[in-house]
């Protein structure tokens, strides 16, 4: 089932959208596992494009939210409004009530509506007055930042970046992929996207990737990096000690595992290795881990520190 399911998305998708494999996958194992995605990356690199033509091969709800200093609350879960000839309140619902959540530049929005959203993304519900609402089933917030902006925005709180599963750095294409976005854009109409998976087929998947086997050793493994963000002195990495603020909270070690279950079932298999954890280590970790002011002088990044981490904690 995991080679179908990923075949038929990725082959659709694939019409419009050229390369981007990490960010397509990183989506789709958010899909799977029901975690939210920050995607960092300058403007004009398809993140817009590629989660809403995953929404569309899908068949899932989709909408955008441009995030900006004067968004409210309201404009993001709704609000009440006064019905005349009853005269009552009703709910008038937001965007957000949908399956994907687009929050597109996410950290140009002020606090207020990153509260509002954090709801959502924790509780997976809204209120609205004195009602509470449970969101739909599947509901993902993927979220978008220009890394090299700094005017005008609100760095997101820890807290928040936490309830991110990952944080993907969305790259330029190749050269050859570059020609491939060329001859495509050349053509007078782009190809469009068609349903190739029910949103039926994605809870099956979900419950598919819940039954993948993972062992006592990978588990082992899987505590001993995130603890050895929080206390590398006592990992053989007393190096890293002067460079890290803050390591993963548990949420890293449960994410952590998710992913894992996700990226094997993605490949076919019914079982997670430490290959499995590796591959997807950095997206999870590299937005919980806070760096020292120590460390930003020496130049040293935060990737840099989860390939050193990675590098020394061995398999118990």
């Amino acid at each position: 089932m995991s080679s179908t399911f990923s075949d038929r998305i990725l082959g659709e998708v694939s019409k419009v959208v050229i390369g981007q494999k990490e960010m397509l996958e990183g989506i789709l194992i958010g899909l799977l596992t029901g975690g939210h995605v920050l995607l960092e990356g300058v403007p004009g690199l398809a993140k817009t494009l590629t989660i809403s033509s995953i929404s569309k091969a899908i068949s899932l709800g989709f909408q955008r939210i441009q995030f900006t200093p004067d968004l409210l609350p309201s404009d993001l879960i709704g609000t009440m409004i006064f019905n005349q000839k009853t005269g009552d309140f009703t709910a008038r619902k937001g965007p957000i009530f949908t399956n994907i959540v687009l929050a597109d530049e996410i950290n140009r929005a002020p606090a207020k509506v990153q509260s509002a959203l954090l709801e959502a993304m924790a509780e997976r519900q809204v209120t609205i007055g004195e009602t509470t609402y449970i969101l739909e089933t599947p509901f993902l917030v993927l979220a978008t930042q220009n890394p090299l902006e700094q005017e005008g925005t609100y760095p997101l709180p820890e807290a928040q970046m936490d309830r991110f599963m990952f944080k993907l750095l969305v790259t330029y294409p190749s050269k050859s992929e570059e020609m491939k976005i060329l001859e495509n854009m050349s053509r007078e109409q782009a190809p469009s996207i068609s349903t190739v998976v029910s949103k039926e087929e994605l809870l099956e998947a979900r419950s598919a990737v819940n039954r993948v086997y993972i062992d006592e050793k990978v588990k082992r493994y899987i505590v001993e990096l995130v603890m050895a963000t929080r206390s590398p002195s006592e990992h053989g990495l007393g190096r890293l000690t002067h460079l890290i603020s803050l390591g993963g909270s548990p949420r890293a070690t449960i994410n952590l595992t998710r992913a894992a279950l996700a990226h094997a079932f993605l490949r076919g298999k019914d079982f997670t290795t430490i290959d499995n954890v590796k591959a997807i280590a950095k997206d999870v970790l590299r937005h919980r881990i806070i760096l020292t002011y120590e460390a930003e002088a020496e130049g040293v990044t935060v990737d840099e520190v989860i390939s050193e981490i990675l590098g020394e904690i061995e398999i118990a």
